[in-house]
């Protein structure tokens, strides 16, 4: 299939860069994959970079999420000083969520969440909400009186749920690969169909029976 694609570029005068082209496996047990291009070996990889979001070969999104979370803070630091100001708690609260979470959120639609995920997601939440009260670890204040402080509940996973409801929606109305590939399973592949069962949860079932969005 390589040499076909290199074949046919090369009739329209394009030429692949060996030297920068990779290849990923992406399964449990992820074997190197030996491909040839010019009497040239392609260098295996265990991630990379693909519209912004960080591929690994394990196929878990936790690497993402991680590095997600780490630009988010780095941008609520950024502009700490507005945060932490006398502003109105619901404007301060406003800001925060359009202008970090958005970093911390960006493509959760096509996440596979697992539990381990979803604590760092509300860790980060909490984080956010301590930073702008200006609360430290130093003083004891537990995660329910800060948002009782602050008039939230928690709602980063729901936040990530919305638009993963309404992705599964668009393409559970589409007739195409992709929605044979969610809805199906893969021989021997029970611990995805849990994983996807688990993920979505309620969100599933509910765009089975016709509703659209997640309330």
């Amino acid at each position: 299939m390589i040499d076909k694609l290199i074949e046919i570029g090369r009739c329209y005068g394009m030429e692949m860069n060996v030297e920068k082209t990779k290849v990923m496996r992406i399964s449990r047990q992820p074997l190197p994959i030996k491909i040839i291009i010019d009497q040239k070996q392609l260098e295996n990889v265990d991630s990379f970079k693909y519209l912004g979001s960080i591929l690994t070969n394990g196929g878990r999104c936790t690497c993402e999420i991680n590095c997600r979370i780490a630009m988010a803070k780095a941008a609520f630091n950024k502009k700490r000083t507005l945060f932490t100001s006398t502003l109105d708690l619901k404007l301060r609260k406003k800001l925060v969520k359009c202008y970090v979470w958005i970093i911390a959120l960006y493509g959760a639609e096509t996440w596979t969440l697992r539990a381990m995920d979803q604590k760092h997601q509300e860790s980060f939440e909490m984080w956010c909400w301590r930073r702008m009260e200006k609360i430290s670890w130093t003083d004891h204040v537990r995660n329910e009186d800060v948002l009782l402080r602050v008039k939230e509940q928690r709602n980063v996973v729901r936040e990530i749920r919305k638009p993963k409801a309404n992705w599964i929606g668009h393409i559970l109305r589409r007739n195409c690969l992709l929605q044979r590939v969610i809805e199906g399973k893969i021989q021997g592949g029970k611990k995805w169909q849990e994983d996807k069962e688990e993920d979505v949860g309620n969100c599933w079932m509910t765009l089975r029976k016709g509703e659209d969005t997640l309330i």
